[in-house]
């Protein structure tokens, strides 16, 4: 369904536009088109039908957007898996999902469940049979994709995304980017994460062209924007970060850059403004949003609705809500609740409208029956000079129950001490939000494959004997 409005508008209005980058060469949407019903056509004579799954485990790359048309036009279900896990990790999804077949990367873990069909696409490409055009299946309602959550909280969920949802995300995401004729989407984040997937849709459903590099890096990216005139892209704040740390970003022209959205984590401010000082004519768009979500309002957890300023559970309704947990009926009834989905973020709206994402309900620190927000405190943080990363979490204290901690990366060349940090926290914040344990970690944190903080894995070594209250 979702194939008619994104990839079958742009043949019906804009046939021989720029579609995609494809090995140095410009494939129009009439070619694009074209190619991906012969993909189509090989699927089929795999046995590929409405409803099976399909699993890639492949780099962002032209195969991977052509494979995705191939099964929304079919009705067969895409299961993207993510390109950093391990074979263990992947072959607990594949054992969930169950899909007929995988198109993988040779570069990329080896599944090690036994698929009834397989292709390693680098060392052979998949045929383009030229048998009759397959009737383009429409169905919102069907699943388009199983995007599995990065499990920052646990294990890793199937989250069921219909054609419907994502058509919702492409009315949004058009919205937000103002995608024009002739605009240049970069795929930069990983295709596999659901901030960059609906992309895919949205691009040829304006007539702009897609771009693909297969694994970021600041130089690549400096070096795409430049040599492509890329318009649009979504980042998450560690590529931006990345991005505003490399020495040679100012020699690229990046003029071409429009527009800029960045999500999946908080972006301290001190980053916001080293964006804006190397990109100050690009429009910064903040998205918020979950694999799961698309419309928020503020709840209480105690279910009433919040009053502006007041902090709350997020949840979300709408169009672009995904239909449940695949295999998981007992998971999406916690997650649908009066039929709302329930964020587990904590936030709260302000007078005009804008919403403000204080919290995982689950990173929350309960301290003294004060309920610490490590967002707020890590914001702080972030604006010493000395910090480039914090994480703050909650440990565990016989007479307050828990105490905030930040483990901290310093800057290289930098120094700081915990008592000069808790100094200078103490300006912005109550005494209670101030860190009682600081560490110095000399190696990155923890990060999910997406970029998100694994605050979990920090958090877990002081709680092996003990329980949470938040949880």
């Amino acid at each position: 369904m979702i194939y008619v409005h994104s990839l079958g508008r742009a043949l019906q209005f804009y046939p021989g536009r720029t579609a995609l980058l494809r090995e140095g060469r410009l494939l129009s949407f009439r070619e694009l088109h074209a190619r991906v019903e012969g993909i189509a056509a090989t699927l089929t004579s795999h046995g590929f039908g409405v409803g099976d799954r399909f699993a890639l485990l492949l780099p962002n790359g032209p195969d991977y957007i052509e494979l995705m048309y191939a099964c929304s036009m079919l009705g067969v279900i895409a299961v993207p898996l993510n390109t950093r896990l391990s074979t263990k990790e992947i072959d607990r999804v594949l054992e969930d999902a169950r899909p007929r077949g995988i198109v993988r990367h040779s570069s990329l873990a080896v599944p090690g469940v036994q698929l009834s069909w397989q292709q390693v696409i680098d060392e052979e490409p998949l045929p383009i049979r030229n048998d009759p055009a397959p009737k383009v299946f429409y169905d919102p309602e069907a699943v388009l994709g199983l995007i599995y959550t990065s499990g920052t909280t646990g294990q890793p969920k199937g989250v069921m995304v219909t054609h419907g949802n994502i058509l919702a995300d492409v009315h949004n995401f058009n919205y937000w980017m103002r995608y024009t004729e002739g605009g240049i989407y970069l795929h930069a984040a990983p295709i596999f994460h659901i901030a960059d997937f609906p992309g895919m849709f949205a691009a040829p459903a304006f007539g702009a062209s897609q771009i693909t590099i297969p694994k970021f890096s600041a130089q690549t990216f400096c070096e795409t924007v430049e040599r492509e005139h890329v318009t649009h892209t979504v980042l998450v704040p560690t590529m931006i970060n990345l991005l505003t740390q490399f020495p040679d970003a100012r020699k690229y022209d990046l003029s071409s850059l429009q527009v800029l959205a960045y999500g999946g984590s908080p972006m301290a401010p001190e980053l916001v403004h080293r964006t804006r000082d190397l990109l100050p004519k690009v429009k910064l768009i903040q998205v918020y949003g979950l694999s799961e979500t698309g419309f928020l309002t503020g709840l209480q957890v105690s279910g009433k609705q919040a009053d502006a300023g007041q902090a709350g559970e997020l949840i979300a309704r709408g169009a672009n809500v995904m239909r449940g947990y695949w295999n998981n009926p007992e998971e999406t009834a916690e997650a649908f609740r009066n039929g709302f989905f329930h964020t587990g973020d904590i936030g709260h709206q302000d007078a005009g409208g804008y919403f403000y994402i204080l919290d995982r309900l689950k990173d929350m620190i309960v301290t003294g029956g004060e309920n610490v927000y490590s967002g707020e405190v890590e914001a702080v943080i972030y604006d010493h000079p000395a910090v480039r990363e914090v994480a703050v979490f909650g440990v565990p204290d016989p007479q307050w129950g828990e105490l905030v901690m930040a483990c901290v990366v310093l800057k290289p060349g930098t120094a700081l001490t915990a008592d000069d940090l808790v100094a200078f926290c103490r300006r912005s914040l109550a005494s209670y939000k101030l860190p009682r344990r600081v560490e110095f970690s000399e190696a990155d944190l923890p990060k999910s494959s997406t970029g998100k903080m694994l605050k979990r894995t920090l958090r877990e070594r002081f709680w092996t004997q003990q329980q949470r209250a938040v949880s």
